[in-house]
């Protein structure tokens, strides 16, 4: 956070297959050692195969299943008077859909003995069934924040 001027956000350019960019930033995600082709690859495949296996367009897929992945609330930690409280806040757009994005692949590549684009074609399907780690780990930030309703009043960040 700059003491002048105004951060401009940078929005990538949309991906060539769907058109959208929501995918090419899932995209860059998954790329690792700036093998950006391969990581199109992974998204491409996973995308057509949970498709494949839901009888859903793979667009309609990968909106749902992130929609559901992101979470609505969590808490952060703000500091009164020597105690430290962990505040729930509602999440806005950009941040729930870079969680859900990141959980979506730590859930991913967290499971073993298959290729990186079935684990993903999995988790997605698992993410639009509402079930699955991600929204396990979903579940649990918003418990969390639900649990600390009490300190609500101290948010407002």
């Amino acid at each position: 956070m700059p003491r002048r001027g105004t951060i401009v956000k940078r929005i990538p350019s949309p991906d060539a297959r769907y058109n959208s960019v929501v995918v090419q930033q899932f995209i860059n995600k998954v790329m690792q050692r700036g093998k950006k082709s391969t990581a199109e690859k992974i998204v491409y495949q996973a995308l057509e195969l949970a498709a494949d296996r839901l009888k859903k367009t793979p667009m309609e897929v990968f909106e749902i299943a992130l929609r559901n992945a992101g979470p609505a609330i969590e808490v952060k930690p703000k500091r009164v008077g020597g105690a430290t409280y962990q505040v729930p806040v509602e999440v806005k757009s950009d941040r729930r859909q870079s969680l859900a994005m990141r959980w979506l692949l730590i859930s991913a590549r967290g499971r073993s003995g298959k290729p990186m684009h079935e684990r993903l074609a999995t988790e997605l399907m698992d993410a639009f069934n509402n079930t699955g780690s991600t929204i396990k780990r979903k579940e649990d930030v918003q418990r969390m924040a639900e649990a600390n309703r009490a300190f609500s009043h101290y948010g407002k960040f």
